[in-house]
């Protein structure tokens, strides 16, 4: 097969993928929130965990042994346990435009979720009423193919390493070649244990993947093999758990569930090149992953490695932008 020509999409966002929205909601207040991913239609999905410390809940019906085929939205919460509350929100907003899956006269929306650690970043916490239920609400409400990155939704208080985390997109078109072109799109919500940044310097771990500048151009620089890793600082018995990077790759090509796992599982060597230490026991690192099954391409062994790979080298880049834009 040749090498097929590469180029970022239209706004260089998960939403490049044709089909899928994404909507924020926040509060400055809290200094949380959270992000939905939708669709115009149902969608296959699947996940692969990697951190030591997850949350998350309807994770298990995206095993490929599991019935549900297909999902509504997907939602990624700060809030730790309390934010999974706002898939809750999700659900029942989408149920009343009827939407989800239709039983006893009923309409079931299936929405994933996953949390990020934010309850220790200096946000009023102290509410009465859990407020992720409202958020979840309005960031659906919100959803559409063009959104912010940096400090919003889920990366609203967000810390990455010891630097401002945030939301991150980004997205690469493949020209497969005789007319067939398929987009791969992540997002990002970066709140991870380790940096992104090559100890001592302000250099990205994700440079080499870097396209146009897109997360300010800096360069690449030679690291020391040997360094001690940079990591969030006074880590204790308490706030271990104080982390978590959570994301969605996405593709318009149709894959199985199956499929679609070795998506999400290959997407975290992005992680791995964005971030170090990745995948830490005090993170819960997890991905999601998406297939809209726009584009009408037979899945071939070459073009589910090229998959693979540029996953991988997108949700890099995402993760970065989001570390770039948070600091603006």
């Amino acid at each position: 097969m040749p090498a097929p020509s590469l180029t970022t999409g239209p706004q260089n966002l998960l939403t490049d993928v044709r089909g899928l929205q994404v909507g924020h909601a926040q509060d400055a207040n809290l200094l949380s929130g959270v992000s939905v991913v939708t669709a115009d239609a149902p969608f296959t999905a699947a996940v692969h965990v990697m951190g030591g410390a997850p949350g998350s809940r309807e994770t298990d019906l995206l095993a490929p042994d599991k019935l549900v085929s297909k999902i509504d939205a997907l939602v990624l919460s700060g809030g730790s346990a309390f934010g999974l509350h706002a898939a809750s929100g999700v659900c029942d907003i989408m149920a009343r435009q009827k939407r989800g899956y239709e039983i006893a006269g009923q309409h079931v929306p299936i929405v994933p979720a996953a949390i990020l650690f934010d309850l220790a970043n200096g946000g009023d916490k102290n509410w009465t009423e859990n407020p992720y239920y409202q958020l979840g609400v309005d960031a659906y409400t919100q959803a559409g193919t063009k959104f912010q990155l940096g400090s919003v939704g889920a990366g609203m208080g967000a810390l990455a390493g010891t630097h401002k985390g945030g939301i991150g997109s980004a997205s690469l078109q493949i020209n497969l070649g005789n007319g067939r072109c398929t987009t791969l799109g992540a997002l990002a919500a970066v709140n991870s244990f380790g940096s992104p940044f090559i100890p001592g310097t302000d250099k990205f771990w994700a440079a080499p993947f870097e396209i146009d500048g897109e997360f300010g151009g800096r360069g690449n620089a030679i690291s020391d093999p040997l360094a001690m890793p940079v990591t969030k600082k006074g880590i204790t018995a308490s706030d271990s758990r104080a982390h978590t990077t959570i994301a969605v790759i996405a593709t318009d090509l149709p894959l199985t569930k199956s499929q679609a796992r070795r998506l999400a599982i290959t997407a975290h060597d992005g992680f791995a090149r964005a971030i170090v230490p990745s995948h830490c026991l005090m993170d819960g690192d997890l991905i999601f992953a998406v297939a809209t099954a726009r584009q009408d391409i037979t899945l071939t062994p070459e073009i589910e490695m090229l998959l693979g790979h540029f996953g991988a080298t997108t949700m890099a880049r995402a993760i970065a932008r989001a570390v770039y834009h948070a600091a603006d």
